[in-house]
């Protein structure tokens, strides 16, 4: 008996979440945002928490399910009428580099380093902060950029160029502090790092909030603003 009660409701539960997806599916997967995550997580339990409770019928699963799912569809709804409400719950995009700086305000107010930040970018095929314009955080967490006119994509191919030496950047000074094992790994000494910051009016490591290296281009320094 207990048996045939549990494939009823794992059978209903499954095609109840099969409609959901159906319905509201495409937004909690391609807008995956704080909200939408909490909505699948709740959305989960409440299933697995009726099939294993011998108490809770096929009712309360048809009934609790439905009514989330319904309240899921009315942020969808009232979220495409009224555009503050969307800003309520999604927020807008941070713009985290405006002009190729670095925005350390939007940075905390996101919670996130200059690591973070540095990942996100190489994983959107930006190895060098140099190469940005303009980078947003999206509600979802992704990151969408816009490189300076020089290093958008032009191939080699279009104009008949030889191929090049690809370089890696390395990031040599983080938040003030200075990261001696990336500059000894490239062959320099603190005496270097002194002449090169000096080209760009730095006198200190702690006045620097990124430095960054990249062989045929040289040190690219942002200072706390």
């Amino acid at each position: 008996m207990l048996f045939k009660l549990l494939s009823i409701e794992l059978v209903v539960g499954f095609f109840l979440l099969f409609f959901v997806i159906k319905f509201i599916g495409k937004k909690l997967i391609n807008q995956f945002t704080p909200f939408t995550f909490v909505s699948v997580v709740v959305l989960g339990e409440l299933l697995g928490n009726a099939l294993y409770d011998p108490k809770i019928g096929v009712k309360y699963i048809v009934f609790s399910i439905s009514l989330w799912a319904f309240l899921l569809f009315c942020v969808e709804y009232l979220s495409l009428k009224w555009l503050w409400l969307r800003g309520f719950i999604e927020e807008k995009p941070a713009v985290l580099v405006k002009n190729g700086v670095i925005n350390r305000d939007k940075l905390k107010k996101a919670r996130m380093n200059l690591n973070q930040l540095q990942s996100l970018l190489r994983q959107n095929e930006t190895f060098s902060v140099r190469e940005v314009a303009y980078c947003y955080l999206e509600s979802n967490g992704t990151i969408s950029v816009i490189k300076k006119s020089k290093y958008q994509k032009t191939t080699q191919e279009d104009f008949k160029l030889p191929s090049k030496m690809v370089y890696i950047p390395v990031t040599l000074i983080r938040d003030g502090k200075v990261l001696w094992d990336e500059i000894f790994d490239l062959g320099f000494d603190e005496k270097w790092l002194k002449y090169q910051l000096s080209a760009h009016q730095v006198d200190d490591y702690k006045d620097v909030f990124l430095a960054e290296w990249l062989e045929e281009e040289g040190l690219f320094v942002q200072k706390y603003q």
